[in-house]
């Protein structure tokens, strides 16, 4: 993967330097040390702790509002579209002032509006929160994976999985601790300046050790995304459908579909999280040995049959082994395709990463739209056919994503 000699490694770092090459690399000088690689991987734990704390204060928030659905909805639109809208901003300003104060003041976005999101009791207010909450989450999710790119590149092993997982991880453990204060009687807002706490702390024990590279003047602060870079954002957006899907559509086909009671339709996501989290913890190694061809492949195609399997599982517990097979086939297929976006030459790796993150993003916005739309006219299993389909596009384009 050209990271095994000091050669490339040293070709890299003079890219960023006035009188580099033209293809306006923006990644700097980043040693791979310890601690380089402990920050980034507190940024992304932040991160999915951040994102998660706030799924169980949703119905929290409906009751303080007396909002029907409808309000929820366009509510929770507010977060996606912060995030879509700071992800090119932030490619920008990682270009030309690094990933480390991005990732610090995306972090510190997050601790701030967590606690208004428990707290405000008007649907405006809210809104408005929402929509610098996403702006928080995209920004730091843009910068820090550019950050992990260069951590990856000086180093002589794949990471981007491992660095993936911690972001689940966070997940996980931002749900499951905000869950349990909530039901322990905490009050919502006592509960998010908890979770604000806990993602400051992380931010600030790897402020320090994050990276103070700068691009190079003259890099450009926005690019259209084009060739490479769009197919990478296409396949980002495949994978990035069927996380979404599995996430807001795949309770209603364990329910529907298999007779599973409504109690248990989230047994579903518990598993297919679980195997991604796995996935990604063992994914380094694995991409080190096959390859990123072979890990964008195979595991294209072990979610393609994992798919397959939940559609004709005769009973609900070979559904849920088709949830396992989706999350192992596609816990590596994201932290692939970003190593890819970091390689890359067409454009400025941190505008090709936010490029690729705003395209990935729209498929878990408007892909489970989609499939809601063709759930209606042709049913649910229908819909998941086509998730399928789609998802061929990541084992054909594997040679060509991974050269």
């Amino acid at each position: 993967m050209g990271r095994c000699s000091p050669a490339p490694i040293r070709a890299a770092c003079r890219a960023t330097l006035p009188g580099g090459d033209a293809t306006g690399d923006t990644l700097g000088v980043t040693a791979d040390t310890p601690g380089r690689r402990l920050a980034t991987r507190l940024a992304f734990l932040a991160a999915g702790f951040g994102m998660a704390c706030w799924a169980p204060l949703v119905p929290y928030a409906k009751a303080r509002l007396g909002a029907d659905d409808a309000l929820v909805g366009l509510l929770l639109l507010c977060f996606g579209l912060g995030s879509v809208v700071s992800m090119p901003v932030t490619g920008g300003l990682t270009g030309r002032i690094g990933s480390r104060p991005m990732i610090l003041l995306g972090g510190a976005g997050l601790c701030l509006v967590l606690p208004l999101l428990a707290a405000v009791g008007h649907p405006a207010g809210l809104a408005v929160a929402l929509l610098l909450f996403g702006a928080a989450l995209g920004s730091i999710d843009v910068a820090m994976n550019v950050h992990a790119v260069e951590v990856e590149r000086a180093a002589p092993v794949p990471l981007m999985s491992g660095f993936h997982a911690l972001f689940s991880l966070g997940g996980i453990l931002g749900a499951g601790g905000m869950s349990g204060l909530l039901a322990l009687g905490v009050a919502p807002v006592a509960a998010a300046g908890a979770g604000a706490a806990a993602i400051a702390v992380a931010l600030l024990v790897a402020a320090p050790l994050l990276s103070r590279s700068r691009a190079a003047a003259g890099i450009a602060f926005l690019a259209r995304p084009r060739g490479f870079v769009l197919l990478l954002g296409g396949l980002a957006f495949a994978a990035f459908l069927m996380e979404g899907a599995m996430l807001d559509w795949g309770a209603l086909l364990l329910t529907q579909s298999h007779g599973l009671p409504a109690a248990q339709g989230g047994l579903g996501y518990a598993v297919f999280s679980a195997a991604m989290t796995l996935g990604r913890l063992t994914g380094d190694r694995i991409t080190a040995r096959a390859g990123p061809r072979r890990v964008l492949f195979w595991g294209g195609l072990l979610a393609i049959f994992g798919i397959a399997v939940l559609l004709l599982a005769p009973v609900p517990l070979v559904a849920l082994s088709g949830f396992l097979l989706i999350g192992l086939g596609g816990a590596n297929l994201v932290p692939v395709l970003f190593s890819a976006a970091g390689r890359q030459r067409a454009m400025p790796p941190g505008l090709a990463i936010a490029a690729m993150t705003t395209i990935g993003y729209a498929g878990v916005l408007a892909g489970p739209g989609l499939l809601g739309f063709v759930a209606q006219w042709a049913g649910l299993p229908a819909a998941f056919a086509l998730l399928a389909v789609l998802m061929l596009a990541v084992p054909a384009a594997a040679r060509i994503a991974a050269r």
